[in-house]
């Protein structure tokens, strides 16, 4: 029972955090540049390796300040790499990119208009390098335009389906935004959907942004543009489009944090993660099961319907614990606790094929699903 997908640290004890790919998915004019470019601007600190297969598309300002890395790679403001490539070259780009000498902490991926999302996606799960995990599958769509979109392209349809997260962008150009939402919602596979305008989506919905104070180094994006506060209160100031009603960037999500000393119950915890609801988009954080592995405590890493642990030994200084954060949209935080909650045992004792639900998403054991993002 090992975790053969993360680099040791710390004299073997602690696996390096994998660095999450996320494909970033949508037709022409749909905005996935726009939410690019909104991440890059508001990524908080964090470095962002980008991997753009319309590079020419890609509206960066800041890569008047950028300097060439090497054969299309670019360096960013902010310490951000944008790479342009053809589907044959993800994989070493990818490899590249999660290099620790870079210092990404998220790889987006976005695709051509024209792209197959689902092929991207099975080229991220594929990978062998260490270093990534997959971190989703984002599908923007153009609300003002998502009906004619439907009719030009009805394979629309199939990509949202196979989406982790939707994002319904330019909401404020269509007459009934609620009936778009809804109907969108409707195609999809228990996706979180996200309404935005300007693809203003909150970049801690993706990824975990590192503190700001961290940041050395580079000039930043956040440092080019005087916005103030507009990173909190919706305002617009750098001249990415909208105004103080678009409304609060972390409005688009709801979080819930769960604590606790008590073990939870290896098949409880898997019945409740096969059964998690529509909207639930990520959960990250680590599990003690008890008597039923008690040398380890499992990472686990969920986005969409991917779902991966990581055993890892407990250090004699750690407290055992339980400890999780579940992030989605229009999801039932207190219902959700109350599941988890139900998940806990005080058992003595270990149940003998406990582990066997668990295991199978432990990467490298014998009984590790396909990678397949939704299950075909």
């Amino acid at each position: 029972m090992g975790n053969s997908s993360a680099h040791e640290t710390d004299g073997g004890r602690r696996p390096q955090q994998q660095i999450p790919v996320v494909v970033l998915a949508g037709f022409l004019g749909s905005g996935k540049t726009t939410l690019l470019n909104h991440l890059l601007h508001r990524s908080a600190g964090s470095r962002i390796g980008a991997i753009v297969n319309d590079f020419g598309a890609i509206e960066i300002d800041a890569l008047a300040v950028a300097g060439a890395l090497g054969d299309s790679t670019v360096s960013l403001g902010n310490g951000c790499l944008c790479c342009a490539v053809d589907a044959g070259e993800l994989d070493v780009y990818l490899g590249k990119l999660a290099a620790p000498e870079t210092g990404v902490d998220v790889i987006v991926i976005e695709a051509s208009g024209l792209a197959e999302p689902q092929e991207l996606v099975r080229m991220v799960l594929a990978s062998e390098h260490p270093g990534i995990v997959y971190g989703g599958l984002v599908e923007v769509v153009d609300a003002a335009e998502f009906d004619d979109t439907r009719a030009r392209h009805p394979e629309i349809d199939r990509h949202l389906a196979l989406a982790d997260l939707v994002v319904v962008n330019k909401l404020d150009r269509t007459a009934d935004p609620e009936r778009v939402l809804a109907l969108v919602g409707s195609l999809t596979d228990r996706a979180a959907v996200v309404p935005a305008t300007y693809g203003r989506v909150d970049p801690e919905f993706l990824f975990d942004c590192r503190p700001s104070e961290e940041r050395i180094g580079q000039l930043s994006f956040d440092d080019l543009h005087d916005h103030g506060d507009d990173q909190c209160d919706g305002h617009d100031t750098d001249g990415l489009g909208g105004s103080g009603h678009a409304g609060h960037l972390h409005t688009g999500y709801d979080s819930l944090s769960f604590v606790s000393d008590v073990p939870l119950d290896p098949r409880r915890l898997m019945r409740f993660l096969d059964s998690r609801p529509e909207g639930l988009y990520r959960i990250k954080g680590h599990v003690d099961l008890g008597p039923n592995d008690p040398r380890n405590r499992y990472t686990m890493h969920a986005v969409g319907r991917f779902l991966r642990f990581y055993p890892e030994p407990w250090a004699p200084a750690d407290e055992r614990r339980t400890q999780l954060v579940l992030i989605g949209s229009g999801i039932d935080t207190e219902a959700l606790g109350t599941e988890l909650k139900g998940c806990e045992s005080d058992a003595p004792h270990a149940d003998e094929h406990g582990m066997w639900g668990v295991l199978r998403y432990v990467q490298g054991s014998e009984d590790e699903p396909d990678p397949e993002p939704c299950g075909g």
